[in-house]
């Protein structure tokens, strides 16, 4: 039985899910048959074609009259801990998500993509790491101020995200007027005094450019990886060069470009119009060699839903942007696997 099940291999691993070990409680009843297959994210790109497949190989099996397969994942953690950077814990992975300039969309595609991930079956957090301009708060409608449970922070929860943000400790107008040291202590905090619960990815807002935020999570953390959010326009792109060179001196995988604000699709005639240009995030990541994840249009309510606080893939999760987003959370969740397979699994650490 395993051994039809070796013509299934997985596409970006590229390996048979025998040999990978995703085929678990293989069990036989005269001519019945049923197995589970465990995969790395419940965000799998290519689940349902791997289901398809195991189905097929088993069933053309002589004495085969019926077949069960059964689809999970377990999210493997994709970064190695260092001797100064030891795991978070309740946290698999931590992903950055940044954008060399401002005005990109970053903290919106940061919290569709977290929310297309849990949407999927992932447990997610997010923390904003913007910490001079914390916008999470107004992005997913939370109104709060953190508590603690006598031993460490209780982030706060909306659209079953956990979420952390300077802005729950600041009003509305406030600045933080804050030095280095003082930022790097604000994240250390944020990190390791707050009590994440069993998280599969803790999404990173980080702020534009290249500064000390990203300094700092690359000194005190092991990372993931970091997506990289740009448009079409040539300025961004610049910017986006920028952004990918200084994570791989940080030593962040850069698990892929996002082109943000791609194409904008009129709704009366539906014909494409290219505001900023088009396929300029491609190109630079080919030039880069670093993944490209895909491309999210223009779309009215996408900026809607972040000044309301209802993100698009809660108030429209089947329009054609929202899709774009699911998409992208895929490959995305495939990159930060084949970064992790090949490493062990780190536990969940409880405090």
């Amino acid at each position: 039985m395993l051994e039809a099940l070796k013509v299934v291999k997985d596409p970006d691993l590229h390996r048979d899910i025998v040999s990978l070990g995703f085929v678990k409680g293989l069990r036989i009843e005269g001519g019945r048959v049923a197995f589970t297959i465990e995969l790395t994210t419940p965000a799998c790109p290519v689940k349902d074609q791997l289901r398809a497949q195991a189905h097929e190989a088993v069933a053309a099996l002589p004495g085969v009259a019926e077949v069960a397969v059964e689809m999970t994942a377990a999210v493997r953690t994709a970064a190695n801990p260092a001797a100064n950077r030891a795991p978070i814990a309740g946290v698999k992975n931590v992903v950055a998500v940044g954008a060399g300039k401002g005005g990109v969309g970053k903290t919106t595609v940061a919290v569709n993509l977290a929310l297309a991930l849990a949407r999927a079956g992932s447990r997610v957090g997010m923390l904003d790491g913007d910490i001079y301009g914390p916008n999470l708060p107004i992005m997913l409608g939370v109104q709060t101020q953190l508590t603690s449970d006598g031993d460490k922070i209780v982030p706060a929860e909306k659209y079953g995200l956990q979420v952390v943000s300077m802005g729950f400790l600041t009003g509305d107008d406030a600045p933080v007027i804050w030095r280095g040291p003082m930022l790097h202590g604000a994240m250390q905090q944020f990190f390791r005094e707050v009590r994440w619960l069993d998280l599969d990815y803790l999404i990173v807002d980080m702020p534009p450019g290249t500064g000390d935020v990203a300094l700092s999570l690359s000194q005190t953390v092991p990372v993931a990886g970091a997506i990289v959010v740009t448009t079409p326009q040539k300025v961004s792109l610049a910017d986006s060069r920028r952004a990918v060179r200084m994570y791989q001196k940080l030593n962040i995988p850069t698990l892929g470009l996002v082109e943000n604000m791609s194409y904008f699709v009129c709704p009366s005639c539906q014909h494409e119009s290219d505001i900023f240009g088009r396929g300029g995030g491609e190109r630079l990541a080919a030039e880069m060699d670093v993944p490209f994840l895909g491309r999210i249009p223009i779309y009215q309510p996408i900026r809607e839903g972040g000044d309301s606080g209802v993100p698009l893939l809660v108030s429209e999760p089947e329009s054609p942007a929202a899709r774009a987003i699911v998409e992208v959370a895929s490959r995305a969740a495939a990159q930060v696997s084949i970064a992790s397979y090949n490493r062990p699994t780190i536990p969940l650490t409880r405090a």
